[in-house]
């Protein structure tokens, strides 16, 4: 299962859409400074999610979201 979330950040008041396949996981990364595109925004808030059966279909989701 894949998951389309969507983070938020209080510090640089800016959203952040992606897709995984482990969000506890990725929400650790980016709230560690250990994902260059979401270093400096945090701490990252889980503001959404949405599990989708398949990456081909979180992707489009994803790409939907952030139009």
């Amino acid at each position: 299962m894949y998951v389309v979330y969507i983070l938020f950040s209080r510090t640089s008041l800016k959203f952040y859409t992606r897709q995984t396949d482990n969000l506890e996981n990725r929400l650790h990364r980016h709230n560690a400074g250990l994902s260059l595109s979401t270093k400096y925004g945090k701490p990252w808030e889980l503001i959404y999610k949405i599990g989708l059966v398949d990456r081909s279909h979180a992707v489009q989701l994803e790409t939907k979201i952030k139009k």
